[in-house]
């Protein structure tokens, strides 16, 4: 490589793993890990809760392998109907089926020699699961309706918060299928296990925050810092950000008190610690009287799928 080329790609490097804060030493582990895996073109499984930041995890693979320059092209399996995955991954022919009136391309073929992220990968029904086999096994795919063979050149990155090895013991998931994605697995922690990157993810968040509703960029009095490093985020960094963005709107002053945080926030500070599915109840129920029970924009919030709020609701007597 030349020297030009060499500065280029460690200043994408660079622009790259700025975007992640890892001052915890848990996180820290974690991007030396992505630094290692992101040179090698094996699948990758990313673990972790509702909100750590998998996306973040997998665009940094990205971007700091050699195919940087390439598409990464994402799609969420648990968003889509299921009967529109196999045509939104594979694309189509014209006349595959009623309403086909073009030829379209599917994600695998859009990511070209680039990136292509599975999110929620644990929401694929077991048919297209068997078909996802195939073009990790095979490198190979045909779009429906179409008899020519696709080359995959895609190096393919799959997501979850899912307990996969539970899900292949139900059966609900190929246990064939978790091998082949789980050639390199890597695990984000949550947020409450790497308290030390709490304050200067707050205040990266801050500055971006204030920037974006366009309000000089308010500091953290004594009281407000500690309620917020007192607090265990069942919604992880995610949920953070959330936080910050209501107070950021809603703040009048160059301060932010504790009396500007959510309750549910003031409340843990000095308290014996809740337990995790204490503070997701809690934090389920604040998301969705700030959305006004609109369970679509909860769940978005929230970073699950409606249905999963709904089963959380009935679970948690938030109905």
């Amino acid at each position: 490589m030349s020297e030009q080329g060499a500065a280029s790609a460690k200043a994408a490097e660079s622009s790259a793993l700025s975007a992640y804060v890892a001052v915890d030493a848990a996180s820290k582990r974690l991007v030396e890990q992505i630094k290692r895996v992101a040179q090698s073109a094996a699948t990758v499984l990313v673990r972790g809760e509702n909100g750590v930041g998998k996306d973040l995890v997998a665009s940094l693979l990205h971007y700091l392998g050699p195919n940087r320059d390439e598409p990464m092209v994402k799609i969420d399996c648990a968003s889509l109907p299921h009967e529109l995955i196999e045509s939104e991954l594979f694309g189509y022919e014209k006349g595959a089926f009623t309403g086909a009136t073009h030829q379209k391309r599917g994600r695998l073929e859009l990511a070209g020699n680039g990136t292509l992220i599975l999110d929620e990968i644990a929401a694929l029904t077991m048919p297209m699961q068997a078909k996802l086999l195939r073009v990790i096994e095979q490198k190979e795919f045909e779009r429906l309706g179409g008899e020519k063979t696709i080359k995959v050149h895609a190096r393919i990155l799959a997501l979850t918060n899912v307990d996969l090895e539970r899900a292949v013991a139900r059966r609900s998931f190929r246990e064939d299928l978790y091998y082949r994605l789980s050639v390199i697995p890597l695990v984000v922690p949550p947020l409450r296990e790497r308290r030390d990157d709490i304050q200067p993810l707050a205040e990266h968040f801050l500055s971006q925050l204030a920037q974006v509703h366009r309000r000089p960029k308010p500091v953290f009095t004594a009281g407000a810092l500690e309620a917020l490093l007192s607090f265990s985020y069942p919604g992880n960094v995610r949920q953070l950000r959330n936080i910050l963005e209501r107070v950021v709107v809603m703040s009048t002053g160059p301060e932010i008190h504790e009396d500007d945080l959510p309750s549910f926030v003031r409340q843990a500070t000095g308290r014996p610690m809740m337990t995790l599915e204490e503070l997701e109840r809690s934090y389920i129920a604040e998301v969705l009287d700030a959305t006004r029970g609109k369970k679509s924009k909860a769940a978005e919030i929230l970073g699950i799928s409606r249905k999963t709020l709904l089963e959380k609701r009935k679970r948690y007597g938030l109905d």
